[in-house]
């Protein structure tokens, strides 16, 4: 007999079907064993009746969380027992036979209820049982239709899915990066990617015009609610734009998916606000501002735009260093003071981020894409002619090929869902989660490894 989802039983009313999952919880009334069960659809409540003699003996063994396949009929139930709040309320099980297919040891967590009430290292040591909850199986199915969502936008508009290195050349863009010992070349080392930044860049050089991807990033950082050292992006790059034809495009692009996806939820303002940097931090006193008017509606999206960010700031010793990275461009209103190299903290970027309710969603920029003005930006922060070339030099020559004017966004993925979905950090919207110290619990990594893979790595652990 075929396998039945949960979910379709009410469209088999009268006939005996099968359906396989987990019991979820089993309740003994007298004569009566009645049995809950799920599937990756949804639930459904079963009964044993006493003339099922064979299935009554095996119902009374079940505990939770066994895998099971039962045989029964699908019945209308009475008036009076009809849940229509539930899915599957109208209807009942008639259970006639159960194979075990798997039993479970008693779960070292209550996988029913949204589990906020335990520990979260207990929670992510057992992240295989806790992905079991209705609400964690919501949070990663809705992440899959929003990746969904952005992947069928982007096809629509021409844009082509190019997929970039993990093992890439260490290049300084802002936070610590992962690095990879080679084993083929001694003291040598790859970087995992912060974000495809160059390889991006290079996709426009190489004339694709419109290139994404969902990128997978990597950042050795401090970490908090809303970051994790591994994070998904959607990336993307266009040519021949100007800021504003990506801030529209960007713009669109939330609005249908949150249109499609999540009808219920309003947006503060249409079309959404803009300040510049300045402005923010003067009103706000920051550059990630909360502008929804009441901030206790799950249901009030705060988009707002914060454009001309500073090219360049002072970092703690007082050196000049890039805000966002060194590849954004100048505008053209301070283009003087720029090739003079007067005033550099007062030069403003075509540099822009997007913020939802307080959360920085998304930085981007219009890129150099001329070598002079690249080199003059690595002149400004100090990167010598000799460290140029060893780090950018493949950039710095593709500029010399006939480079087009070009620009991207980036929002990340993990801070959408957690927002849509009305969760208090991300690691709730990300399957298998570090701890707020980068530690896998469930893996138990970091982990160390073997004197013969350091020795074949040429690599001395000094204690």
């Amino acid at each position: 007999m075929k396998r039945i989802y949960i979910k379709n039983l009410k469209e088999q009313i009268g006939k005996e079907v099968s359906i396989s999952g987990w019991v979820d919880v089993r309740r003994d009334q007298g004569k009566l064993i009645f049995l809950d069960f799920r599937d990756v659809t949804g639930k459904i409540q079963g009964v044993i009746l006493p003339n099922a003699k064979e299935a009554h003996t095996v119902g009374s063994t079940l505990r939770p969380e066994w895998v099971v396949q039962v045989k029964g009929k699908v019945n209308a139930r009475p008036e009076k027992n009809i849940q229509k709040d539930k899915l599957n309320g109208e209807i009942e099980l008639e259970i006639l036979s159960i194979t075990i297919l798997n039993e479970a040891e008693t779960p070292p967590i209550d996988v029913r209820g949204d589990g906020k009430e335990i520990n979260e290292e207990v929670r992510l040591k057992y992240r295989y049982l806790d992905l079991r909850r209705d609400r964690l199986q919501k949070n990663i199915r809705a992440r899959d239709l929003i990746i969904s969502f952005f992947r069928d936008y982007m096809h629509k508009n021409n844009f082509v899915e190019i997929e970039t290195p993990m093992l890439m050349k260490g290049t300084p863009e802002g936070s610590r990066e992962y690095v990879v010992p080679s084993r083929l070349e001694n003291g040598k080392f790859y970087a995992l990617p912060q974000s495809p930044q160059q390889f991006k860049q290079l996709t426009m050089v190489a004339g694709f015009e419109r290139y994404f991807q969902i990128a997978r990033c990597m950042r050795d950082e401090d970490l908090r609610g809303d970051r994790q050292q591994e994070f998904t992006q959607l990336d993307f790059e266009m040519s021949f734009v100007t800021q504003e034809d990506i801030l529209k495009y960007t713009e669109d692009m939330f609005i249908e998916l949150i249109k499609t996806l999540y009808p219920e939820k309003n947006f503060t303002e249409l079309p959404f606000s803009r300040l510049t940097y300045k402005e923010s931090i003067e009103q706000y006193g920051s550059d990630k501002p909360d502008i929804r008017k009441d901030k206790n509606n799950p249901n009030e999206l705060g988009f707002v735009w914060i454009l001309d960010f500073p090219m360049f700031e002072k970092d703690d010793e007082g050196n000049i260093q890039a805000v966002h990275h060194p590849f954004c461009s100048i505008k053209d209103e301070d283009k003087v003071k720029f090739m003079k190299g007067e005033d550099l903290l007062s030069i403003r970027a075509y540099s822009y981020d997007l913020v939802l309710n307080g959360y920085e969603l998304s930085s981007g920029s219009i890129r150099i894409h001329e070598k002079m003005v690249q080199q003059k930006v690595f002149e400004l922060l100090r990167v010598s002619k000799e460290d140029q070339k060893k780090k950018f030099g493949h950039m710095l020559e593709a500029f010399t090929y006939g480079a087009p004017p070009h620009g991207g966004f980036a929002p990340g993925i993990d801070r959408i869902v957690m927002i849509l979905q009305n969760e208090p950090n991300i690691r709730e919207v990300i399957a298998f989660p570090k701890t707020g110290e980068g530690r896998d619990l469930m893996m138990g990594s970091p982990d160390t490894i073997s004197d013969k893979q350091l020795k074949e790595l040429g690599i001395k652990i000094v204690k």
